[in-house]
């Protein structure tokens, strides 16, 4: 943090401070769990419980006592905290930024830093406003317009930190409420850090020219960082390419890079946050060194980094200050102007960028958390002699983590409040835009289906500027005997423990394809590993589909090919965990049976080669999930959409031409006087036609037949045409076109047409992937 830290002390005193920094980091540690103990069932996240925890122990509690303070405060201790505050840090802000959505902020940037820009020009506003009156109450000595910086700083600064964790906890970090939240406060500390940057310059009695100098090597040395980084995580990813996971020593050594490189910056008089945050965010995200950073860094930063981090903020707050009505009136008027800036300055930036109300309100009280940059300056402020008012620093302090501790718990009761804002809505893909965001889960059970996931993954993205955040699922059984209550899964600590067995040589597989995949498409896949017995691992599948927000579930099938070509049945384990996972998902599902996708998968993405893919339409929210599913894949121009509709020989007449030459106003009138599928069918695929058949992106055919035999028949004849068939799973029930054809029924899951498609018996050479459509009245009826 700050290149001002007194290293040297009496040899005699030169442990007391080490002893002291482990007890308190020990202490905080225990009493920030104990307190998630208690808040935790009251729905509090964990930042809350750590504040409080240092709170408690902190000069407003327990070090209030005469011999907890002097073995906590003793004269070089300050150094050894701000030093550790230091490195942590410089981890957390590394770790955001490597975990940071950065397509969503380049397509969200303009909406993100009006919300982050008003909230912070407001309060800079109210801070100039009362700086000269907290000036005179406090005695301050001094420049008052490094004050005022240093007010402005504290009431515009959001903890990116907490904003962060608390998003996390409280399961909202997946929305869009949550990403803007993030984003905002993100930008939020570029402005507080350029503010911090002013007051720091203070004491560095540098010129203008020389600290333009020093900004272009502060800039230099953050792109060196990251072009080293590029060179040396490709460089560790070819070395260990057989190994699952990066030795202890070659993460050490990454992260020894970011930390000389944030020191240094540091030491010339610069904050490392930004440079920490952008050094993150640029580094590679493909191949072994940034999976087993994430591994790593997210288990001990959310365990121990972040609890300590927080916990340290509360334990600064000196509550005993607050000894007189004046000192009471300072703090007070600070808490109040920082919640109305940032409720005044948000809500204005969500009226201009037309964002609802509710939504409004609740990013204005995200905004509001505080404990980050605005610690670090006020610090920074005390050793430059910019404030030379102790009460001053302590006041200020106070008010920081009051705030944070009132609004932690506010926020708490807001996201439960607003369940249906924030909660998960699936929309079905029959209502969604093609080009929006497209979230999906692919599950594997090994290395087999892995390339066709991928394959199926980059032909689901559709135009190159649609966004698309797949996560692909490695689903391990752990065996009954070894059955845990726990969820093992990527981003908890399975594989730093003694669990990392599981998967086997399956995972160093896995990931190859992955990268491989990555490298050629540049689209970028979210690894999870989840170790469950088959009877619940289907619950795994679920919750996590509901916590990123996913818009559909693939599932492999439990038949996998034979060199023959012939489908040879799995466990009977993963045929349950689909059939559970259709029952029981809060979203799309589909099953893909897999005849050899993989070549025409990579070419989708890395060829001009044309992939020829068939939908067959037979009616139903299912056919039409499947075919709101092939929209977006029909937009891919390495992709030749066909849309088969198979109609009865009677209505042979009715040709889609006079159904596509139908007022719109008559289709919409009959939808609502209607209650038949057929009218929404219809007026669903007039909708589709009209958008891209007439405008030749995607082909369309009809197939007019009597029976189901005449179905089986005509799909029969066009086995060698198509490499995959898109179905739904129902169809249209007791439909004419598929009488019959449930009498050689052998998987139900799959539906009948999906069935008939994937029997070994039918010579088929395409895969095939069988949809359902989420319906909410289907899964309130199975709870």
């Amino acid at each position: 943090m700050d290149d001002s830290i007194r290293l040297p002390c009496p040899s005699g005193e030169l442990f007391n401070p080490v002893l002291t920094m482990g007890t308190q980091i020990s202490c905080l540690l225990v009493i920030s769990h104990f307190f998630q103990l208690l808040l935790k069932p009251l729905g509090q996240p964990g930042p809350v419980a750590q504040i409080l925890a240092g709170f408690v122990l902190g000069p407003s509690g327990l070090s209030h006592i005469d011999k907890v303070k002097k073995f906590f405060f003793q004269n070089f201790a300050i150094d050894y905290y701000e030093t550790m505050a230091l490195y942590a840090r410089i981890i957390i802000m590394f770790l955001i930024g490597l975990e940071m959505d950065f397509p969503y902020i380049k397509r969200n940037l303009r909406v993100a830093s009006i919300i982050a820009g008003g909230s912070s020009f407001v309060c800079t506003i109210f801070a100039i406003a009362v700086t000269s009156f907290i000036y005179e109450e406090t005695g301050a000595h001094g420049s008052a317009v490094m004050m005022a910086l240093t007010v402005a700083v504290i009431l515009a600064n959001t903890a990116s930190p907490i904003v962060v964790r608390l998003a996390a906890e409280l399961k909202f970090a997946s929305s869009d409420i949550g990403r803007l939240a993030v984003s905002s406060s993100l930008i939020g500390d570029v402005y507080a850090v350029f503010l911090l940057i002013v007051i720091s310059r203070n004491k560095h009695k540098y010129d203008f020219f020389l600290w333009i100098m020093l900004g272009i090597v502060y800039f230099l040395i953050v792109v060196a960082v990251i072009v080293l980084n590029i060179y040396v995580t490709n460089w560790l990813n070819r070395r260990n390419r057989n190994q699952k996971y990066l030795k202890n020593t070659e993460i050490l050594g990454l992260l020894a890079i970011v930390i000389v490189a944030a020191t240094a910056l540091e030491t010339m008089g610069f904050s490392s946050i930004i440079a920490c945050l952008i050094i993150g965010s640029m580094f590679p995200r493909g191949g072994k060194a940034a999976r087993t950073l994430l591994i790593k860094l997210s288990y001990s930063v959310n365990n121990f980094i972040l609890p300590i981090y927080f916990g340290y903020s509360g334990f600064r707050a000196d509550v005993t200050f607050i000894n007189s009505f004046s000192n009471f009136a300072i703090v007070v008027i600070v808490i109040l102007l920082s919640i109305g800036g940032k409720i005044t300055g948000t809500l204005a930036a969500c009226v201009h960028l037309k964002i609802p109300l509710n939504e409004g309100v609740l990013l204005a009280f995200l905004m509001n958390l505080k404990g980050h940059v605005d610690l670090l300056t006020l610090t920074i402020g005390l050793e430059n002699k910019v404030m030379s008012s102790n009460t001053f620093y302590n006041l200020m302090l106070a008010a920081v983590v009051i705030n944070s501790l009132i609004w932690g718990p506010l926020l708490a009761f807001m996201v439960k409040r607003e369940s249906d804002i924030l909660g998960y809505r699936h929309i079905a893909f029959e209502s969604q835009n093609p080009e929006s965001e497209l979230r999906l889960i692919a599950c594997v059970h090994g290395p087999r289906s892995v390339a066709t996931m991928a394959g199926l993954i980059a032909a689901s993205k559709g135009p190159e500027n649609v966004s698309v955040s797949p996560y692909l699922m490695h689903l391990i059984e752990l065996p009954e005997k070894s059955k845990t209550n726990l969820m093992y899964h990527q981003k908890e600590d399975d594989e730093i423990s003694d669990d990392d067995d599981y998967g086997g040589n399956d995972v160093v597989e896995i990931n190859e394809a992955v990268d491989i995949f990555s490298a050629e498409s540049g689209v970028m896949i979210h690894q999870v590993k989840v170790v469950s017995p088959y009877a619940t691992m289907y619950a795994d599948v679920c919750e996590y589909a509901k916590e990123i927000r996913a818009s559909i579930i693939i599932l492999p099938f439990h038949k996998h090919q034979r060199i023959d070509g012939k489908l040879e049945s799995g466990k009977e384990g993963i045929r349950i965990t689909n059939q559970k996972v259709l029952r029981h998902a809060s979203c799309s599902v589909a099953i893909l049976i897999d005849r050899g996708l993989t070549a025409a998968g990579s070419r989708t993405s890395s060829s001009e080669s044309l992939h020829h893919i068939a939908t067959l339409f037979f009616g139903g929210p299912d056919d039409r999930e499947a075919l709101g599913f092939s929209r977006r894949l029909g937009m891919h121009h390495h992709i030749n959409l066909t849309v088969i509709r198979f109609l009865h020989t009677s209505e042979r007449r009715q040709t889609m031409g006079v159904n596509i030459a139908q007022n719109k106003e008559d289709v919409l009138m009959a939808i609502s006087d209607h209650e038949t599928e057929s009218n929404i069918d219809s007026a669903f695929l007039t909708d589709f036609y009209n958008r891209y058949v007439t405008t030749g992106q995607v082909g369309y055919v009809e197939k007019h037949v009597e029976n189901g035999a005449d179905t089986a028949s005509a799909l029969r004849d066009m086995a060698d045409m198509y490499s995959l068939f898109i179905v739904g799973k129902g169809g249209r029930d007791h439909s004419i076109l598929t009488t019959g054809m449930s009498d050689w029924e052998e998987c139900p899951e799959l539906g009948k047409v999906g069935d008939l498609l994937a029997s070994s018996d039918y010579d088929v050479s395409g895969s095939v992937l069988v949809i359902q459509q989420h319906r909410p009245s289907k899964d309130a009826n199975h709870q």
